[in-house]
């Protein structure tokens, strides 16, 4: 509907508002699978082909889209154009952190009182967007773990409220800004029951391109499936981190990557929780 007003108003076609610049813009709908975030795997899907990554290089600012030079960019990075324009490239720098500028859309989900999605300063700490933005944890529980920028970023904890959401700052506590998706769990919550959904999408998501993600994805879900139903066994955990290791830097695109953070940092803060789930059967929450 805005690209037919834009093109009603003669903001987009050819010849703009009478001059010799031309610029068509087309909506395309895709089909939702997680591996078009990666950017060659979207160009695939936008000239009809199996979404899979492409070597690299070339770049896509050599031999793109249809072969052609393509730039790439998130619609939140164009959404920020217009206002830079507007009010100035120092506006823009004032918001934020020295090293990440501007603001954030943080969608928060899980167990708070008000989820949603919050356009923040970059460098908002955790502890604001929870607690002042979205409510604070539902319930009157206690917070237990945060996700604090979608499936793919490394599992936080209490000790890390206070960390500052931008590039420079969560990984040095071991973590990533990632799409800035927060995904809030209370003290009630099972985290290898959490992580099993977590590996069931990866698992699904794979494009199965490269051995390392399609063995190991699947590999890391039966063995958390395992976990979960009472039939785990001993060595199972360490036996994850082994698998994490060989995927890790060795697959053909980030998405395996993506895939063992869930793992490790929740074994890293909430081993207790596995080996008791593979020693008593059951969860200990």
């Amino acid at each position: 509907k805005a690209v037919a007003e834009a093109y009603g108003r003669g903001f987009l076609g050819q010849n703009i508002l009478g001059t010799d610049f031309s610029l068509d813009v087309y909506v395309h709908r895709g089909a939702g699978a997680y591996i078009c975030g990666e950017e060659t795997a979207l160009m695939e899907s936008l000239e009809g082909k199996r979404g899979e990554p492409r070597l690299k290089p070339p770049f896509p600012t050599q031999v793109g889209l249809f072969g052609q030079p393509t730039l790439i960019n998130n619609v939140e990075t164009l959404a920020c154009v217009p206002h830079i324009v507007l009010r100035g490239p120092e506006w823009f720098a004032s918001i934020g952190t020295e090293e990440s500028k501007g603001p954030k859309l943080f969608c928060v989900s899980g167990h708070v009182e008000r989820p949603g999605l919050y356009e923040l300063p970059m460098g908002t700490t955790l502890r604001e967007i929870i607690y002042e933005h979205a409510g604070g944890v539902w319930k009157g529980r206690k917070l237990k773990a945060v996700i604090p920028g979608g499936a793919s970023t490394p599992m936080l904890t209490p000790e890390h409220l206070d960390v500052p959401m931008a590039f420079e700052t969560l990984p040095k506590v071991g973590s990533m800004l990632g799409t800035g998706a927060v995904i809030v769990m209370d003290e009630t919550t099972c985290i290898v029951n959490a992580v099993l959904h977590l590996a069931r999408f990866f698992a699904h998501e794979s494009c199965g391109k490269c051995a390392p993600c399609r063995v190991g994805t699947s590999t890391m879900l039966k063995i958390l499936e395992d976990i979960e139903a009472g039939e785990g066994r001993d060595g199972d955990v360490d036996l994850l981190l082994d698998i994490c290791e060989t995927m890790y830097g060795k697959t053909f695109c980030p998405l395996g990557d993506a895939a063992t953070n869930p793992i490790t940092s929740s074994i890293k803060y909430f081993r207790d929780e596995y080996e008791y789930h593979i020693k008593e059967k059951r969860c200990m929450v």
